[in-house]
């Protein structure tokens, strides 16, 4: 069921973002709403588990997710972001790079899941949560390619398959290492959250819709936190 959900999650994205990506503020506004859902799962249930249960040094594992996320996007170019450049500027997204890049990220987001129990726990939500903005990015470049080819379709399914994957290789590593595995990810989500929610507004302006969206965002992952059992 987990691994369905999150193949879904991607590809509920990329058809949205094929059909609706030429409206880029509801991109962006879908972007800026899981920003805040993702920053309070990582603040609110990720760390907490993190540092309840990892050793002294956790916190080098959160550190290492925030570094792993700032190279991955070397090749991504800010997908997961929304930092997709069009017209004259597609030319500087390999695909290769971007597939390696997406692949790694959604990779290490599904080892811990391995060990997850639950179906719905605020962590999975989070990932699909997170997907759905950045597979709409994604599919928003694909159609602008004007040609879903073979090539681009393989960029689609990698990462897709990519969480499944690394949830099914997690399942081969020690239970108690899930921890820091998940200080990794909270990294890589504060890192992705932060960038998104706090990036420049134009002019150094007070972004009203963007704090309404944050706060739509905040408020739909403290409701799964208030039914969500430990």
């Amino acid at each position: 069921m987990i691994i369905l959900l999150l193949i879904l999650s991607v590809l509920i994205g990329v058809f949205l973002g094929k059909y609706f990506g030429s409206k880029q503020q509801f991109a962006k506004n879908l972007l800026i709403l899981s920003a805040g859902f993702l920053i309070t799962i990582c603040l609110n249930e990720v760390f907490p588990e993190v540092y309840e249960f990892g050793g002294h040094n956790i916190g080098i594992f959160v550190i290492l997710g925030v570094l792993i996320q700032m190279l991955l996007e070397n090749l991504t170019k800010g997908f997961e972001h929304g930092h997709v450049h069009h017209h004259s500027d597609d030319h500087s997204i390999i695909p290769i790079a971007l597939i390696a890049g997406l692949f790694v990220h959604a990779f290490i987001e599904g080892i811990p899941l391995s060990h997850e129990k639950e179906t719905f726990s605020p962590y999975l939500l989070g990932i699909l949560f997170h997907n759905i903005p950045i597979s709409f990015v994604l599919g928003s470049f694909l159609a602008h390619s004007k040609n879903f080819s073979t090539k681009f379709w393989v960029i689609v399914m990698v990462f897709a398959l990519a969480s499944p994957l690394g949830m099914l290789l997690g399942k081969y590593f020690d239970e108690d290492l899930k921890v820091y595995f998940l200080a990794v990810v909270g990294g890589i989500f504060l890192h992705i959250s932060s960038v998104i929610i706090f990036e420049s507004n134009k002019n150094h302006k007070m972004d009203w819709q963007k704090i309404i969206l944050v706060m739509v965002g905040v408020a739909l992952a403290l409701t799964g936190h208030l039914f969500h059992h430990h």
